[in-house]
């Protein structure tokens, strides 16, 4: 041994002659017990040298116990590289003896270059102290070959042949590569050699390690050599065609560098300019192929052109509009269910029934992307362990499973929600809401006369001053792939001869098709798939079938006193207020003040007449803030005349006492319910049937049946048919210059025909609705809860409904059911039960005319 004490340099003359070959190295037994070098992240192969860094305490101290004896250890890999502190279960059982040829000791640890002698099998770990000792037993070459067998000497050749290949893809000099390989001269050195030059994971090369045939081995090597020349020579093509585009892009580079010098002797430097800076923009896009493709054939024709053509400017104005879409942009959704109930409830008083509707969609949608994110990451842990074609295609297959379970899932939920009531509920602002509470941009896009497809699909740009649809307009105010879109008044869609935009939304809407959509302008597909749609109607029965069905309705019934009390307390005051310059203690707007302005100067489902009402009460208390007439206001029920004018609202009353031939109906109309008053007279005279009031033809069928089911049932009824063909029948329905229509009224005016035939009176504290047919059967009609809050408006304690709607009134709010007395009824009969008295047994008992209250006459 000698030792440099100036580099700290410890090397030794190997001069053992036969003591250092394989087979005597571990003695007769060809067993032996030495230190354990554990190595990460590599392997040491027999007739290899290969330098090492050790630090670790326990590869320090076998280091030197392998110093003091005859330098031999046993080089062996790690299973797992790391681990910091390895004990015997943390390595392999086969490995390699070296010696240690060199030795430089450096700060922090020694580098050192052992020299692979021979396989060897560990029968034994042993831990010790601070190092692992082994007993370990040389392992030889099994089926031992020469180069005379030519199928053996054919696999020698093939392997010296790529590894030669490789090395020279590696860059490798020739000298060093015909060194190596001469060097050897049987199957197994040159396998062992060619692995341990090989960049190959540890786990390959262990099992070339392990792999004693010679044969085996080197056709195991064999496919690690073709694998790897065919990546460096696939990177090689793919460097070749990056530096020929990167040639091709500098070429046009310098070309347009050129094209912009000559632009600016020619005065047209900013065009140039402007152009560039489009076709920046457009680069920056992630455009689908088929866009990209006819974005750049747009380019090079914007190119051509002259800029003072019209053609140049219907170019630019078209990629300017592709560079505004939010092709890839879109918002993160928030689906935080208890921050969208706070939302609802700060922005809406009541609708109970629609906020449950609309955390319902919510949190599906949150289990949806639950899912989608756990079979996410499920894929990304089997990828972990390397990209692989099974891998791509588990992908690509997941992917479409999870397209059409998204589908699926739209169909289930409804991927375009309808909200559907009176004007005023709150349906436009609750979609607002919605925005908030998922964190999505809002689009407004009202549909209310809308009457031309292009409105929804736009111009084809053949057409002059051709624009794109609503939809794509929407989105690119927007600047997101994935906002609330409302879609207002879908109901108010109008047909022409240039055709029904309502067909156009069906594509829009329909979550089977509105992934591909084609604006006529764009020309173009656009993936509308991430786009939650919400539409409102006034009549849901106005939106066409086909249109109707891709839709999932939500139903918005209009608001009780108490509500729209309520409402203006929380929201329209305050609101009002602000928007007037006025703080709270400058004006104050006392409950019964509010209940009045509800009652006698609005009538509407909504409280959007409402708002308006207090807004001209803060603008006239404003006024005599600012005129220093006073400090503060406070606004009382009896200063409302002074404040408002007259009452605007002369709603119908119940009748005062009971009378013949007058009963009171209920009917529904988009500003809410109400009651009104079917009046019948019976005149002297020939036989005769009139109808007045504005009825519609459905009305008049059921005011013919009415009389027809009094004639068939006239004994039963008490009618006497002698007297009936010299009396007329008139039916009347105030107020006559409203028209009125729907087959609600039918019990109503069969009631009134009894009553004024069989001269019974009608009870005046009973209002009732339903649809008769001959035969006396009372069929179900819509509207319950508005026709109720009119019916309670005016006072009436008793309504007659028919027995299938007592589901409708159940659903109704506890203080709405216990305001009035409800009687379900499944036959004609029943209602007069209900409504008839007795009839007079005395002709001056009977009231001459009927008495009404003061405005019974009247219908809003």
């Amino acid at each position: 041994m000698r030792l440099d004490q100036a580099d700290m340099t410890i090397s030794w003359d190997d001069s053992n002659g036969d003591d250092s070959a394989p087979e005597n190295i571990l003695g007769d037994s060809g067993r032996r017990r030495m230190p354990v070098l554990a190595l990460r992240g590599m392997l040491v192969f027999p007739s290899a040298a290969a330098p090492i860094a050790a630090g670790r305490d326990k590869t320090l101290a076998a280091i030197e116990q392998a110093l003091e004896g005859d330098r031999l250890l046993f080089a062996v890999a790690q299973k797992e590289a790391d681990v910091e502190d390895p004990g015997p279960d943390d390595l392999y059982q086969i490995g390699t003896v070296c010696r240690i040829a060199q030795v430089q000791r450096v700060p922090g640890g020694i580098q050192l270059v052992v020299q692979g002698i021979t396989r060897a099998a560990v029968l034994e770990y042993s831990a010790l102290d601070n190092y692992i000792e082994a007993v370990v037993r040389r392992l030889e070459d099994m089926q031992p070959l020469d180069l005379n067998d030519p199928a053996f000497a054919a696999l020698y050749k093939e392997v010296q042949e790529r590894a030669a290949q490789l090395s020279r893809l590696r860059g490798v000099p020739k000298e060093i590569i015909d060194h190596l390989l001469g060097s050897v001269s049987n199957g197994g050195e040159l396998s062992d050699l060619i692995a341990f030059y090989t960049e190959l994971d540890v786990a390959e090369k262990q099992e070339l390690l392990e792999s004693l045939a010679v044969e085996e081995r080197l056709r195991k090597l064999l496919l690690h050599l073709q694998r790897q020349i065919g990546v460096l020579e696939a990177q090689a093509q793919i460097r070749s065609k990056v530096q020929e585009e990167l040639g091709e892009r500098q070429r046009e580079v310098f070309l347009r560098e050129q094209m912009k010098a000559i632009q600016q002797e020619l005065g047209d430097d900013g065009e140039a300019e402007g152009i560039e800076e489009l076709r920046e923009r457009l680069d920056a896009l992630d455009l689908p192929l088929e866009a990209r493709t006819e974005v750049d054939r747009e380019l090079r024709r914007l190119e051509r052109v002259p800029r003072e053509s019209a053609e140049a400017q219907v170019i630019r104005t078209y990629l300017e509009t592709v560079a505004d879409l939010p092709w890839s942009e879109r918002t993160e959704d928030r689906l935080d269910l208890e921050l969208a109930r706070d939302i609802l409830e700060r922005d809406h008083y009541g609708l109970d029934d629609v906020k449950d509707r609309i955390l319902e969609y919510l949190a599906v949608r949150k289990l949806q992307e639950a899912r989608s994110d756990g079979e996410d990451g499920t894929l990304e842990a089997d990828e972990a362990d390397g990209p692989t074609a099974e891998a791509d295609d588990e992908r690509d297959e997941l992917a479409d499973a999870k397209h059409r379970a998204r589908g699926q899932a739209d169909d289930r939920i409804g991927s375009t929600i309808l909200f559907v009531g009176p004007p005023g509920v709150g349906k436009t602002s609750i979609a607002r809401s919605i925005a908030e509470a998922m964190n999505r941009k809002y689009v407004r896009v009202a549909l209310g006369g809308a009457r031309d497809e292009a409105d929804i699909r736009g111009h084809r740009r053949t057409y002059v001053g051709a624009l794109p649809g609503r939809i794509i307009e929407g989105l690119k105010r927007a600047g997101s792939r994935n906002p609330v879109f409302l879609l207002d008044e879908v109901d108010k869609l109008g047909v022409s001869f240039q055709g029904d935009p309502s067909s156009a939304l069906m594509e829009v809407l329909d979550p089977e098709q509105n992934e591909h959509f084609v604006d006529h302008y764009l020309g173009l597909p656009f993936d509308l798939s991430d786009v939650i749609f919400i539409a409102t109607a006034n009549f849901a029965h106005q939106i066409p079938g086909p249109l109707k069905d891709r839709m999932d309705a939500v139903e918005f019934a209009g608001y009780t006193a108490s509500e729209k009390l309520e409402i203006a307390k929380r929201y329209l005051v305050p609101r009002q207020l602000e928007q007037n310059g006025l703080r709270p203690e400058q004006c104050t707007i006392e409950d019964d003040a509010l209940r009045a302005v509800i009652d006698s100067y609005t009538r509407e489902a909504g409280v959007r007449n409402l708002e308006r009402e207090i807004g001209r009460i803060a603008r006239k208390t404003a006024r005599r803030i600012a005129s220093e007439e006073a400090d503060s206001v406070t606004v009382g029920a009896d200063g409302l005349r002074e404040l408002l004018g007259q009452p605007k609202v002369h709603p119908e009353k119940k009748l005062v006492e009971d009378t013949i031939g007058v009963v009171t109906g209920l009917y529904y109309t988009p500003a809410g319910g109400d009651i009104m008053l079917v009046e019948c007279s019976v005149t002297p005279g020939r036989d005769d049937f009139v109808l007045t009031g504005q009825l519609g033809d459905v009305m008049k069928e059921s005011a013919r049946a009415a009389l027809t089911y009094a004639r068939t049932h006239a004994d039963q009824l008490g009618i006497d048919l002698d007297l009936d063909d010299k009396r007329g029948v008139h039916i009347h329905v105030p107020a006559g210059a409203v028209p009125k229509e729907g087959p609600s009224a039918g019990v109503a005016m069969a009631t009134a025909v009894v009553s004024a035939l069989s001269e019974r009176p009608v009870a005046h504290d009973v209002a009732m609705t339903g649809e008769m047919t001959l035969t006396g059967r009372v069929l179900p009609i819509g509207g319950v809860k508005e026709k109720v809050l009119g019916a309670q408006r005016a006072g009436i304690e008793r309504i007659i409904l028919p027995a299938e709607n007592r589901g409708d009134v159940e659903e109704l709010g506890e203080s709405i059911r216990e305001a009035a007395k409800f009687h379900f009824v499944e036959t004609f009969d029943d209602v007069l039960a209900i409504a008839l008295r007795p009839a007079a047994t005395n002709r001056e008992d009977q009231p001459d005319a009927p008495r009404l209250s003061r405005s019974a006459a009247r219908v809003p």
